[in-house]
């Protein structure tokens, strides 16, 4: 206990000493060296005459006195000055830094107010990171998470992460549904977005005109995850449950969605069943009928949102697959259980977690997409459109954007509830840490066929697709049908030269790929970093407001990428945390959008891990880092997979949020083809995207070996072997 307690101890001088530090010897502000002079430290600031930072710098000698203390961490005074400390940071740093009406005062007294402040530097910075670490480390010594630091610490990191990154810009926004074009307070300007008629209208289930935007967004969001979470677990049990020979293929073939930015699948659908596309043109001389524009509207984005929402809902449900212990369906088999009964009693109540994480999430991707509405919408309004169409067009109207961003919370709020009564309190452990070797369940007769029936349509189409898009680039003009083969739009994009001093790029399209490349392999770990950390503290912590936690991580996933970037600019353009047109402010984006989805992997792996071998780590004597490093992520490796692909892939091709945060230096790949599109041409940006598929394909290689495969003692023999039914 007393090793414990001086550990413990040490830990908190060590916060102590980098708060110390980080005020008395680091630049706060940005500009300023990194080896402090006089004006640039909050000590030097103080002792200039710039007296707001006074009381922080008292705060945090106090503090240090009573960390002298015997037992320091467990006294409320040491609890009320880390607060205070907490407080008066917040307050220095973004009342002053925006001078808002409680800092006007200040302006009138103090000259940097007055003149503007700059944004935080290192040693703000770092005095944010060390009073969380306290603050972790005073609430454990009282008992929070049972006293374990590094859960306390992992909650309070996260937690104010997503204070700053996700609550502040949404909260920035939402504010402005509250307002009018002046600024002033109007309720019954908000009443009047939030019930307006082109909202909420259902007259097109009468047959009677068009359905409201908010309806037309459920519809589409009910039947794309539907359908990309049957198309998902297909998939899935084709690969795991049968012996189908081309297995490797039909992985390859499934990832080819995820990894094609959203633009070029528009357009590739469009060219195969547009007016004058190649299959339209084909049915209609065979049926001898007048071409026409079905494709546009409901049907059209439906088709392309289940293409790029299978393979993620395939991976999440191919890693629930995985982890189902098979000696229970060994044992239903024993039991004299025909292959269909074992299937429907024992593999698919264990499916549960899958399938609702799978659903959700296609779910809140269908709420977001912007993409494949904006080219395939025609006259079928949603409400991701609609906000970006309020905040870049003709007519601003950034109160009803933020409106309808709130709309959205709402509608992801029913959804993550709908998924909690769905999963109820069932028990769906089923790795306990005892042998497991024995075979899977082979795919029932009956399924095996409907399973084929589903996949090789799909996979017909699929190809269709990324045939297109492969010869799209390297042909004349795609568009109009001119199939003369050229290079010219590929030199355009990636022309270089070798010369004397080394390899030239001249091509208008590399700075974009290098700097995708760049954030894609920044964001990708540290999303999945976060994203698996917080699935293992909400599926194996207990603290206060945990389901509240649960659900703030799936907030910035809820709201319209466009929306996400307007907000981030908002937050970001000024200070004190002043970043807009950095390459940090887009791998934050992407780190805080895309956490969820690995958060859900691992929640449904962790479902079914049992928590005695992490408990046995435990009494060993091994601590909570060491226990999820050594037990829990060797387990649950099919998720981290699923969080590391999903997060790089998404960075290499998001593009809602991309075009509010792109700048001249730190242009993406999205940004860049969308420009293409916008300009016509077309073979230019399919030629840029078969480029980026290749690219990304050889990461997701990479990715694998990296990662490698979970190995949990099974025997290795053909899982789709028919088994013997047992006698009547």
């Amino acid at each position: 206990m007393r090793s414990l307690s001086l550990t413990s101890d040490r830990a908190g001088h060590a916060w102590l000493g980098l708060l110390a530090l980080s005020l008395a010897a680091l630049p706060w502000y940005k500009g300023a060296p990194l080896i402090a002079g006089p004006g640039a430290s909050a000590l030097f600031e103080a002792l200039s005459g710039r007296g707001w930072f006074w009381p922080l710098v008292a705060a945090v000698a106090c503090l240090v006195a009573v960390s002298l203390t015997r037992g320091w961490q467990r006294s409320n005074l040491a609890l009320g000055l880390v607060l205070g400390a907490g407080f008066l940071y917040v307050w220095q740093g973004f009342a002053v830094g925006l001078r808002g009406p409680s800092a006007e005062w200040v302006g009138a007294v103090f000259d940097r107010a007055a003149d503007g402040q700059a944004g935080l530097g290192w040693g703000g910075f770092l005095a944010g990171i060390a009073l969380i670490g306290l603050l972790s480390d005073v609430v454990a010594a009282r008992g929070f998470c049972r006293g374990e630091r590094f859960p306390a610490f992992c909650i309070t990191a996260i937690v104010s992460l997503l204070t700053v990154f996700v609550f502040f810009p949404i909260l920035r926004l939402g504010l402005a549904a509250f307002v009018d074009t002046e600024g002033k307070l109007a309720l019954a300007t908000f009443w009047g977005r939030l019930s307006a008629p082109d909202l909420w209208g259902m007259t097109c289930f009468l047959g009677a005109g068009r359905c409201g935007v908010v309806v037309n967004t459920v519809v589409l969001g009910v039947l794309s995850a539907t359908l990309a979470t049957a198309l998902g677990l297909a998939l899935a049990l084709l690969v795991n449950r049968t012996d189908f020979r081309m297995k490797r293929a039909l992985r390859a073939v499934s990832i080819l969605p995820i990894i094609t930015p959203p633009f070029v699948v528009g357009v590739a659908i469009i060219l195969l069943f547009g007016r004058t596309g190649l299959v339209t043109g084909f049915v209609a001389d065979l049926l001898e009928v007048r071409p026409s524009r079905w494709i546009y509207g409901l049907p059209g984005i439906l088709i392309a949102q289940v293409l790029a929402f299978a393979p993620v809902t395939f991976l999440v449900l191919l890693s629930t697959l995985e982890a189902i212990n098979p000696t229970l369906e060994e044992a239903a088999r024993t039991l004299g259980a025909r292959s269909m009964t074992t299937f429907r009693t024992v593999t698919w109540p264990l499916l549960r977690p899958g399938l609702a994480a799978a659903f959700l999430l296609a779910f809140i991707e269908s709420l977001a997409d912007f993409g494949n509405p904006i080219v395939l919408g025609g006259g079928y309004e949603v409400l991701s459109v609609k906000i970006f169409f309020a905040v870049v067009g003709a007519r601003y109207d950034l109160g009803n954007a933020a409106t309808l961003a709130m709309i959205l919370l709402v509608l992801t709020l029913i959804a993550f509830w709908l998924q909690m009564r769905w999963m109820g309190r069932k028990s769906y452990v089923t790795v306990t840490g005892k042998s497991d070797a024995g075979l899977a369940a082979p795919l029932p007769p009956v399924l095996k066929v409907a399973v084929l029936a589903v996949i090789l349509p799909w996979v017909v189409f699929t190809l269709a697709v990324y045939i297109i898009i492969a010869s799209g680039g390297f042909v004349t003009d795609i568009g109009r049908w001119d199939l003369t083969p050229t290079f010219g739009h590929l030199e355009t994009a990636f022309r270089f030269e070798f010369v004397e001093g080394g390899l030239e790029l001249y091509g208008s399209a590399w700075d974009s790929m290098i700097t995708t490349l760049w954030v894609a392999g920044l964001a990708a770990p540290l999303t999945t970093l976060i994203g698996i950390l917080t699935a293992w503290l909400v599926s194996r912590q207990e603290f206060a407001g945990r389901r509240a936690f649960e659900f703030g991580t799936m907030l910035s996933f809820a709201i319209p990428g466009t929306v996400v970037g307007v907000s981030y600019v908002a937050a970001f353009n000024v200070p004190p945390v002043d970043i807009t047109g950095t390459a940090a402010i887009l791998i934050i984006c992407f780190v805080f959008r895309n956490m969820p989805v690995g958060m859900r992997a691992g929640i449904a792996a962790l479902a079914q891990i049992d928590k005695s071998m992490e408990e046995a780590s435990q009494t060993m004597g091994a601590g909570g880092a060491t226990t999820l490093r050594r037990v829990v992520l060797p387990l649950i490796r099919p998720a981290v997979f699923t969080a590391l692909i999903y997060s790089f892939v998404t960075a290499m091709t998001a593009v809602s949020a991309v075009i509010f945060l792109v700048s001249a230096r730190h242009n993406m790949a999205t940004a860049y083809i969308m420009g293409r599109v916008e300009a016509g041409e077309y073979a230019l940006a399919i030629a840029y995207s078969a480029v980026l598929m290749i690219v990304m394909i050889l990461c997701v290689v990479v990715i694998q070996f990296l990662v490698g495969t979970r190995k949990l003692g099974r025997r290795q023999e053909l899982q789709g072997r028919p088994a013997a039914e047992p006698a009547e």
